[in-house]
């Protein structure tokens, strides 16, 4: 089973169209955990009618937690997680019908891969990824947060709270440092809406010529923190 634990703050606009898209997956077996991170838009109003409309024989767990972040949120419903197969998945992401079947028979036809990953829209760009490379990683991060993971490697320690920024990239530096690897999908399996957690998101280009933008600065230092954590300065 594949456990889909979902952080969600104030994207009570974004998230039925998000469990729209689960509810209508080829794969099944899977259980939902939606943790409310302290959200004012009225998100448990919002579930409350989505959830009276729909039929559903999936498990579906909304959880209230007092708003620390998404790491906090993610480590909150990984504990009441019960699948083998991990899939933390954004509040404002629709999948493909087929994302949950394809990265699960991905994954367990690569036995030495800890997780897939794929390529994604967001917006009307795509974000077109490639082959796991470890030096790659090291250096920059390029696989997105919704990869479907094996349990059974997933970090004891979780997800570092104290890491604000380019927190997926800390996560799979972590189980790099672990000797687990990911396996990529050359496929587009889902597409995040604009606004989101990539809104500040800029063209290569701008960060080698145009260093002074305030959103620059930001992501140069939150990658320093990642390296320094990782030792790769």
């Amino acid at each position: 089973m594949i456990s889909i634990i979902i952080p969600v703050y104030n994207q009570a606009i974004s998230i039925t169209k998000t469990l729209e898209s689960l509810l209508k997956q080829t794969y099944q077996n899977f259980e939902v955990i939606i943790v409310n991170d302290g959200s004012t838009d009225n998100l448990e109003g919002v579930l409350e009618n989505f959830f009276a409309t729909v039929k559903s024989g999936n498990n579906f767990l909304i959880l209230h937690h007092k708003n620390q972040g998404a790491p906090a949120a993610r480590n909150r419903g990984f504990k009441e997680a019960q699948g083998e197969y991990l899939l933390f998945c954004d509040a404002d992401a629709v999948l493909d019908h087929r994302a949950l079947a394809l990265m699960l028979q991905a994954l367990e036809a690569q036995p030495l891969a800890s997780y897939v990953y794929s390529s994604f829209m967001w917006g009307h760009k795509l974000f077109k990824l490639g082959p796991f490379d470890a030096e790659k990683l090291q250096q920059t991060p390029y696989i997105h947060t919704m990869s479907l993971i094996r349990r059974q490697d997933f970090p004891a320690s979780g997800w570092d709270v104290g890491i604000k920024k380019l927190q997926d990239w800390d996560l799979w530096l972590t189980m790099l440092e672990g000797g687990h690897q990911g396996y990529f999908i050359d496929q587009v399996l889902f597409k995040v809406k604009t606004g989101g957690h990539i809104s500040s998101w800029l063209p290569a280009a701008a960060y080698k010529l145009l260093p002074f933008l305030n959103n620059v600065k930001k992501y140069k230092t939150a990658v320093n923190i990642i390296k320094a954590k990782h030792n790769l300065l």
